[in-house]
């Protein structure tokens, strides 16, 4: 699939859920969903009650949708889930948290997980010391996140926190502002996925 560049507060309204696309502007009242929180497209009257596929294949776009992600890479990640001991729709959940992009969107360096895949692709994020440019990079408990050696990644990186210091953080990773990094204290769990998924529902897509 090839990244989408219409309005995202669409896919909000597809989903039927927010989403958190576009920011801080998701908790303001300026936020459209909130006002139009119907499926986009006409004659959506018409539309009976959703089969049972339907209501799979929705629940996996969803989260597809929230974590940014595209096909190919939701398959990877499922057959990962499915290779680790454990409930497998947990395990799904958890390495969509633990991904860098969505780990530099928590510790708000980044104001939403797409300026968080921007950000990491331009090398202003590095994981332990190391420059890290792939979004989908796999952190682990006891990382620790911080800005590029440039200056211009410490002050974007010190805009976004600052920007984004009332916003609520998982208790699993843990900033320090004054020295702009951020730590993974452990690893995430089912109740840190902060938008309402029903996870069984995309196992039972993906294993059909």
């Amino acid at each position: 699939m090839s990244r989408y560049t219409g309005p995202k507060c669409r896919l909000c309204r597809r989903e039927g859920a927010k989403l958190f696309l576009k920011a801080d502007k998701c908790l303001s009242a300026k936020c459209p969903f909130e006002k139009r929180p119907t499926v986009p497209g006409v004659r959506t009257f018409r539309r009976g009650k959703p089969t049972g596929y339907q209501l799979r294949l929705r629940e996996k776009q969803k989260v597809k949708r929230f974590y940014g992600l595209s096909d190919k890479t939701f398959y990877l990640y499922y057959k990962e889930a499915v290779s680790i001991k454990g409930n497998t729709g947990e395990q799904l959940l958890s390495l969509f948290e633990r991904r860098l992009d969505n780990v530099v969107y928590h510790l708000g360096f980044a104001q939403s997980r797409t300026e968080a895949r921007q950000v990491i692709g331009h090398g202003h994020v590095t994981v332990d010391g190391r420059k890290v440019n792939i979004p989908s990079f796999i952190v682990k408990e006891g990382m620790v996140i911080s800005h590029g050696t440039r200056d211009s990644s410490k002050k974007l990186i010190k805009e976004n926190i600052d920007f984004t210091k009332m916003r609520e953080k998982p208790t699993w990773v843990n900033v320090d502002q004054e020295a702009i990094t951020g730590k993974v204290l452990s690893l995430p769990t089912r109740d840190d996925v902060s938008v309402e998924i029903d996870e069984q529902l995309i196992i039972e897509f993906c294993s059909r």
